[in-house]
C-alpha cells in the first residue's frame, strides 16, 4: 500500500500557496473598488484551510519520494491545485459554471491560454491578474516538474536529462534546490520583460500582466484582441523576444547562473528549435509575398509573420491577426507547429524538440544500417549516445501522443464539431498552445461556445500532454497499486 501521507503533505504546501497567491488579485480588486475582492478572500481562506489541514494531519518524517509516491503526488498535485485555483472564476460574476472555471483554471496553471472568458477588457482587475498569475505560477511549476521529477521518473525519454543519482531519497529535496534556482532566475526574466513592456508604453498593469503570461509562454491577455490591441512593433519585438526565452532550456540557464557560461547554440535542441521557427517564417513569407492579391507591404508582412509563428511555435498562444485566414498553406504549416513545442526543461508545450531530434537521430541510423549492414552507427544527442532504452522510451511517447490526438478528435467530433475545430483543439490542448484553427476556436476566437463535455475533455488533454501522458497513464495500471 502506497502511504500517501507525504503526498497529501506536499499537497498541502502547495495548496496553501495558491491560497496565498489568491490575495494579491483581492489587493488589485480592493485599490479598484471592486466588490469581487471578497470571491478572492473567500476562496483563499477557503485554499488555505484545506491546505494547512493537509498539511498539519500529514506530517512525516520522511525526507524523500519513492517513484511511485513520486508519480501519483504529481497527478494528484496538479488535479488539486486546478480544482482550487477555479474557485474564484467559479465565485465572481463572470457567467460561467464550474465546468467553466476548471477548464479556465487548467488552461491557466497548463500555460494552455485557451480561455472561455469573453470581453476581457470590461472585466475586474482582480480576475485579470488572477489568469496572469495562475499562468505564471504553472510556468514554475513546469519547469520543475520536467528539469527535476521528469528525469527520475525515467518518462518518454527524460532519463536522458537525470544529472544525479535516481535515489528516492534525493528527489524532494532535489526539486525544493531546483525551485529555488528557477524561480529566481524566472522572476529576474519576469521584472525585465515587465520593464520592457512598460517603457514601451503599456499601462503598470497591463506590462505586469503581460511578463507574467510572456515569460511562461502561456498567452493569456487583458483583451480580447490580445497583443494586437496595442498595435506596437516594439512591444511585439519584445514580447517575442522574451517567448522564445521562455522556450528554451532553463538548465542552461541554471549553469549560467552558477557560474558556467554554456553557449545557447550549444545545445541541438536550440539549433533545431531556431531552425523550425526561421524555416516556418521564411516559407510563410514566401507564400504571403508570391500570394496573388496581397499587396501588403513586405515589412509589414515580416512582422505579422514573425510575431505568429513565434507565439505558436514557442505554444505561448498571442496573436496579432487570423491566420487561419492565410491560406491552405499557412494553414497546414500552423497545424504542424501546434504539435511540435520548444524545447525541453522550458515553459513551451508540445513535442519538444529533443523528440524530434532523437525520433531523426535514430531513424537516419537505422535507415544507414540498411545500407551498410555490418557497419556500427550510434545516434548521439548534444555528443551523448541515445541508449536503445531511450530511443524505445521516446518512439513509444510518441506513438501515445499521436494515438491520445486521434481520441481526442474523435471525442470532440461526436459533439458535432467540424473536422478543423475538433482537429486543432485537439492539437492545442495535448501542445499547450491556447487557439487552435477556424472560425469557432481560432485566433479570432475562444472556446466559449463549446459544451462543457467538449471542455472537460480538452482539460483532460491539457494535463495528458502538460505531464507526458506517463505520469497519469502509470496510474491507471494495475500494477502500479500492487505491492
Amino acid at each position: 500500500m502506497i502511504d500517501i501521507r507525504p503526498i497529501l503533505q506536499v499537497a498541502g504546501i502547495l495548496l496553501t500557496t495558491l491560497a496565498l497567491a489568491m490575495f494579491l488579485p483581492m489587493v488589485a480588486d480592493i485599490v479598484e473598488d471592486n466588490d469581487d475582492w471578497q470571491v478572492f478572500l473567500g476562496a483563499g481562506f477557503l485554499t488555505l484551510f484545506v491546505g494547512m489541514a493537509l498539511f498539519l494531519t500529514n506530517r512525516t518524517g520522511a525526507t524523500g519520494l519513492t517513484v511511485r509516491q513520486a508519480f501519483l503526488l504529481t497527478a494528484v498535485a496538479w488535479l488539486v491545485l486546478c480544482a482550487f485555483a477555479a474557485l474564484p472564476f467559479a465565485f465572481a460574476d463572470l457567467g460561467l459554471d464550474y465546468a467553466d472555471a476548471f477548464f479556465e483554471a487548467v488552461a491557466g496553471l497548463t500555460t494552455t491560454g485557451a480561455t472561455v472568458v469573453t470581453d476581457l477588457q470590461s472585466r475586474p482587475a482582480g480576475i485579470l491578474l488572477w489568469r496572469a498569475v495562475l499562468q505564471w505560477m504553472g510556468g514554475i511549476g513546469i519547469i520543475v516538474t520536467a528539469v527535476a521529477v521528469l528525469p527520475m521518473l525515467r518518462i518518454a525519454g527524460m532519463q536522458l536529462f537525470s544529472t544525479e543519482s535516481s535515489d528516492q531519497e534525493k528527489m524532494l529535496p532535489r526539486a525544493v534546490r531546483i525551485a529555488v534556482v528557477i524561480t529566481t532566475i524566472y522572476g529576474v526574466f519576469s521584472v525585465l520583460c515587465f520593464l520592457s513592456y512598460w517603457v514601451a508604453g503599456m499601462t503598470s498593469f497591463d506590462a505586469m500582466t503581460h511578463a507574467m503570461t510572456t515569460v511562461s509562454t502561456a498567452g493569456f491577455s487583458t483583451h480580447d484582441e490580445s497583443i494586437a490591441v496595442f498595435n506596437s512593433t516594439r512591444i511585439e519585438v519584445i514580447a517575442m523576444v522574451f517567448m522564445v526565452l521562455g522556450a528554451l532550456p532553463f538548465v542552461i540557464y541554471m549553469q549560467m547562473a552558477r557560474g558556467r557560461f554554456v553557449p545557447l547554440w550549444r545545445d541541438v535542441q536550440v539549433r533545431l528549435f531556431s531552425a523550425v521557427v526561421i524555416g516556418a517564417i521564411v516559407l510563410l513569407m514566401l507564400q504571403r509575398v508570391l500570394a496573388a492579391g496581397d499587396d501588403t507591404s513586405f515589412w509589414i508582412l515580416l512582422r505579422e509573420v514573425s510575431f505568429n509563428v513565434v507565439a505558436i511555435a514557442t505554444s505561448t498562444g498571442y496573436v496579432t491577426e487570423d491566420f487561419s485566414a492565410w491560406g491552405g498553406f499557412a494553414t497546414a504549416l500552423f497545424f504542424i507547429l501546434l504539435f511540435m513545442g520548444g524545447c525541453t526543461g522550458s515553459t513551451a508545450g508540445g513535442i519538444k524538440m529533443f523528440r524530434i531530434h532523437v525520433l531523426a537521430a535514430t531513424l537516419y541510423t537505422q535507415l544507414r544500417k540498411l545500407t551498410q549492414p555490418h557497419g556500427v552507427f550510434v545516434a548521439h544527442y548534444n555528443n551523448v549516445q541515445i541508449s536503445d532504452q531511450v530511443a524505445q522510451s521516446v518512439t513509444t511517447f510518441l506513438v501515445i501522443f499521436v494515438a491520445g490526438f486521434f481520441v481526442l478528435t474523435a471525442g470532440l467530433s461526436a459533439h458535432d464539431l467540424d473536422f478543423i475545430t475538433s482537429a486543432s483543439g485537439a492539437a492545442a490542448a495535448l501542445g499547450n498552445i491556447g487557439p487552435g484553427l477556424g472560425p469557432v476556436i481560432g485566433p479570432s476566437s475562444n472556446y466559449a461556445s463549446l459544451p462543457d463535455s467538449a471542455k472537460l475533455m480538452l482539460c483532460a488533454g491539457m494535463l495528458l500532454g502538460r505531464l507526458e501522458f506517463f505520469t497519469i497513464l502509470v496510474l491507471l495500471t494495475p500494477n502500479f497499486w500492487r505491492e
